[in-house]
């Protein structure tokens, strides 16, 4: 073997971890936060266990949500999002969105650099399915691909409205949430 081959073998791998993504990209830890802020109290609840795919070929994304690891400054707060007045995480454990990129040739998996995106789908939770488009980023660095999103959800939408007692006016009627994740290819 010559010392111009051996050079190459030893570039081999330096130059895959730059290439694009060759299959699903997916993450097991997508955190989700949603953020409720009134005159009478600001919530704040994470969830890390979420998991997420995208397809970086069709621009397929999915992302189910486990609704009972939200975590809450208070646990009285975490009774209340779990109860079956709330979400009823028991009989609707999950929320799930299923979508796809709509401008995915703006997006270059092979290339450093955050790209801005458009994503529309439907989101379901508690059994109802409403159509949501939304924006968000998608960040390309040394062959990593990271997700960012921020978007409204309507609580009514979704089977989750108040008419009296403490959450009528400790919860708004319409919640920001978050969507983070790191992904990889499977």
């Amino acid at each position: 073997m010559t010392i111009k081959q051996i050079l190459l073998l030893a570039a081999l791998p330096a130059t895959f971890a730059f290439m694009a993504p060759a299959g699903k990209l997916v993450s097991r830890a997508v955190h989700i936060e949603f953020f409720s802020t009134t005159p009478a109290e600001d919530i704040r609840a994470n969830n890390y266990t979420g998991t997420g795919a995208i397809d970086p070929a069709s621009g397929d994304v999915v992302f189910s949500i486990p609704m009972q690891s939200f975590e809450f400054e208070k646990a009285l707060m975490q009774k209340h999002f779990n109860s079956p007045d709330f979400l009823d995480t028991k009989a609707y454990p999950k929320a799930k969105f299923k979508g796809s990129i709509v401008d995915l040739g703006e997006v270059d998996f092979t290339k450093d650099g955050s790209y801005p995106l458009s994503v529309k789908g439907e989101m379901t939770i508690k059994d109802k399915t409403n159509p949501l488009t939304t924006t968000g980023t998608i960040t390309v660095k040394v062959g990593k691909v990271s997700i960012e999103s921020k978007f409204p959800i309507i609580l009514a939408d979704y089977g989750i409205a108040f008419i009296k007692g403490k959450p009528s006016t400790n919860v708004a009627k319409t919640v920001e949430v978050t969507v983070k994740g790191e992904f990889a290819t499977e």
